[in-house]
């Protein structure tokens, strides 16, 4: 039997090369289904919110039933501004026809009743998604809240994010993007806001932490994003040509830890679930509330003995309140959110 003789670099690139362009055809085809599965939803969407506007607290309620990945950071205070004021929220992809963006962009826009905690009636923060030469996902600028004296529950994180990213617009107008990513460290903005975070880090952070959610990795601007596109689309086609591509000499390592000063590590995670998971499915989320209830009473039945009576009495002070009997009251500062029963499939 003859041994088959070992494939040489040369050839093992050119494969390797064949592999990026079948990659960017699935990546094609994914894009594609992204645009053909938001325009049959449509109708569907709108529908929907004519349909949930007249039952009450109906995203307080779908919120209250997030998994555990997005329940872990809505903390006791985030459930009463929740359950007192959430009116309304939306998904919408607004990069979804933009030969410049992509489908893959999306904004969370959350809709208020008046309340105690801040004065804006629409919070709406936008992910891009962007890349660099070794990276892709979904970045953001942080929104700015209006909170009212005293009711800041991100301590502060939100202003000091928010004022950093102005800070940085003006650095990127005076310099190059590499200049100013290199000067960024030196700005007062940045050190307020990383002396923020580590002085934070044992206390639980607000799920409003979200709106000053920036990078997963660092901001990258529309122009980075867009020379970088290009640039791959032009290798591609050499590719695709049979040419040879001749790789860039590797740059200046950036070795600044832009995660330093990111408020909502792992945001990314969490919007992408939201938009993704919970914005489409919010029916099956809302009937899971009245699905658990009906659990519980199955539960009770059974479990109700004299003892069990009587320990629950002595235990009620103490038992973390639910959300569904909270709806237009809130709950408990001093309480933790209700342990989520595993949704029905």
């Amino acid at each position: 039997m003859a041994i088959q003789e070992p494939e040489s670099p040369e050839v093992l690139m050119a494969r390797f090369e064949e592999l990026r362009v079948l990659e960017t055809e699935f990546e094609d085809v994914e894009l594609e289904i992204i645009r053909k599965a938001e325009a049959l939803h449509a109708p569907l969407y709108k529908k929907r919110a004519e349909f949930i506007a007249r039952i009450p607290h109906f995203w307080p309620l779908v919120f209250e039933q997030a998994p555990p990945e997005i329940d872990n950071f809505i903390q006791p205070s985030d459930s009463k501004v929740f359950a007192e004021c959430l009116d309304t929220f939306d998904v919408s992809r607004f990069e979804l026809d933009d030969p410049k963006g992509s489908p893959r962009s999306f904004s969370l826009k959350f809709g208020f009743k008046e309340n105690e905690y801040f004065e804006d009636k629409v919070l709406e923060k936008k992910f891009w998604f962007r890349k660099t030469q070794d990276w892709a996902g979904l970045v953001s600028e942080p929104v700015l809240i209006h909170w009212k004296k005293d009711k800041d529950l991100t301590g502060g994180l939100t202003d000091a994010a928010y004022k950093l990213s102005e800070a940085r617009k003006k650095l990127a107008t005076d310099t190059s993007s590499d200049q100013a990513r290199k000067k960024e460290k030196k700005l007062p903005e940045y050190q307020e806001l990383a002396n923020k975070i580590e002085t934070s880090l044992e206390s639980s952070i607000s799920f409003f932490g979200i709106f000053a959610f920036v990078s997963g990795y660092r901001w990258v601007s529309a122009e980075e994003s867009e020379k970088v596109t290009k640039e791959d689309q032009a290798k591609l086609e050499k590719i695709k040509r049979g040419e040879k591509i001749e790789e860039d000499e590797d740059e200046d390592e950036d070795t600044q830890d832009y995660q330093e000063v990111e408020v909502f590590p792992g945001g990314d995670e969490v919007v992408t679930i939201i938009a993704e998971d919970m914005w489409p499915n919010a029916i099956k989320y809302y009937k899971g509330t009245f699905d658990e209830e009906e659990d519980d009473e199955d539960l009770s039945e059974i479990e109700m003995s004299e003892g069990d009576a009587m320990e629950e009495d002595e235990s009620d002070a103490e038992d973390p309140v639910d959300i569904r009997a909270l709806v237009g009251k809130g709950r408990k500062s001093d309480q933790s959110p209700p342990a989520k029963k595993q949704r029905k499939k």
